[in-house]
């Protein structure tokens, strides 16, 4: 008998090929709805920490920048007036529909939209300049994989940016933020976005996502150097980084 490897969805046990399509569900449900329900669950901070991670990426004019799980574009667009080549890659349709509408709306076309999968790129090695991926790498099934994939598709010399939620270390706010996050965050998305069941899962999401220790060791695993993590929010949010030399 083939034995079936699980992998967690939240909170649940599944089988890896039925997280790769409930991820894409959850994604594709709230895609209409993403950047409102964004400032709905941080009352607008997320715009703060995305300027926080452009400026740390320090995009420069003629650089190739792969913006991995861009979907609707926030970091991208917040990069492209550097003169960088950026492509948008996301693994999810609907998400890139969101970006390319928002990018005609603005007369912005300048960026490259892709459909990919992190944990198999469809770019040559040694092709980008920095790779960057916000909120986005905790919904891969395989994490080591997407790692080692950005390390072959960057450069030597090349960065790579990652901005994820991870766990407060401030004292008292980690209680405070596990109710807000299980018990009124999917009843924001009910309101706002009409799916209790999609934010319910990001934050479980969130829960099972790695210590910011942890996923600084994974990176530098993947064969990064010099890797750093800088937290915000006592760790809330925190902006993992790395060099490929």
């Amino acid at each position: 008998m083939i034995e079936t490897k699980t992998v967690s969805f939240g909170y649940e046990e599944v089988d890896e090929d039925e997280k790769v399509g409930r991820v894409g569900q959850v994604f594709s449900n709230v895609a209409s709805k993403y950047d409102v329900m964004n400032d709905a669950m941080s009352a607008g901070t997320h715009r703060l920490w995305k300027d926080r991670f452009a400026r740390r990426v320090k995009p420069r004019e003629g650089e190739e920048i792969l913006d991995m799980a861009g979907g609707t574009g926030d970091i991208a667009f917040r990069m492209v007036d550097s003169g960088a080549n950026i492509t948008v890659a996301d693994i999810n349709p609907d998400m890139l529909s969101e970006g390319l509408d928002r990018a005609i709306k603005k007369g912005e076309g300048r960026l490259v939209w892709s459909e990919q999968n992190a944990e198999d790129l469809n770019f040559p090695d040694a092709h980008f300049d920095a790779y960057t991926i916000v909120f986005g790498i905790r919904n891969v099934t395989h994490i080591e994989q997407a790692l080692a994939e950005a390390h072959r598709v960057l450069r030597y010399g090349g960065r790579f940016y990652c901005m994820e939620f991870s766990k407060t270390l401030w004292p008292g706010f980690d209680k405070v933020y596990d109710f807000y996050s299980h018990r009124v965050l999917p009843k924001i998305g009910k309101a706002v976005a009409n799916d209790e069941d999609s934010y319910r899962y990001l934050a479980e999401s969130i829960d099972r996502f790695p210590p910011m220790e942890t996923f600084r060791a994974m990176i530098e695993n993947a064969g990064f150097s010099q890797t750093k993590v800088e937290p915000m929010m006592g760790g809330l949010v925190a902006i993992h980084s790395g060099w490929k030399v």
